[in-house]
């Protein structure tokens, strides 16, 4: 079993990325469950989701202490909250950030982890037109996981967002993760 945690802030999408991944998953032919994990909070206040992938039916239905993999939307979250809390020994940090993973892992003192990063709020700004990195980040995760394909997520991303965004929105959206899956950086 994978277990994913997200961390990022209310209104970048932290839920719909969960949500949205765990329907990729599914829509491939494994297990997966996708919940949030937040409270009263407002635009802007820390929020957490999380996703467990399986390749057999999960039994689980608590959150998740210690992930495998923690994706962090939001960099500014570094100093403010423990953004490897409970990551695994061995676990993948993937983080939207324009520094280079190696310079990531410096500041967070962090071995015996792999780091990526993905500058995915640059790309948001320049495809899509709004600093939301959600889908960015999970084209970036399909790509350090290996766990769904781009052309899957591609098509979800098509179909959700139709009738509830402009044309011009899913384009810029599609542009965005094809780009996220190239522009990951990282030691696998």
């Amino acid at each position: 079993m994978i277990e994913i945690s997200w961390l990022g802030r209310g209104g970048q999408g932290v839920k719909t990325a969960a949500l949205l991944f765990t329907e990729t998953v599914i829509h491939e032919g494994k297990y997966c469950q996708g919940f949030p994990d937040f409270g009263p909070e407002r635009s802007g206040a820390p929020v957490k989701g999380y996703n467990r992938i399986d390749d057999k039916e999960i039994r689980i239905h608590s959150r998740i202490e210690n992930p495998d993999i923690g994706v962090v939307l939001d960099p500014s979250l570094m100093g403010k909250v423990d953004i490897l809390a409970g990551l695994k020994e061995g676990g993948t940090l993937l983080i939207n950030t324009d520094k280079d993973p190696g310079a990531i892992a410096k500041i967070l003192g962090l071995t015996g982890r792999k780091v990526f990063t993905v500058n995915a709020t640059g790309i948001a700004l320049k495809e899509i037109g709004r600093p939301i990195p959600n889908t960015p980040m999970m084209a970036a995760l399909a790509r350090v996981t290996g766990v769904i394909k781009l052309e899957t997520l591609a098509g979800l991303v098509k179909e959700k967002f139709a009738g509830k965004y402009s044309d011009k929105v899913i384009e810029g959206n599609l542009r965005a993760l094809e780009r996220a899956y190239k522009e990951v950086k990282g030691n696998a």
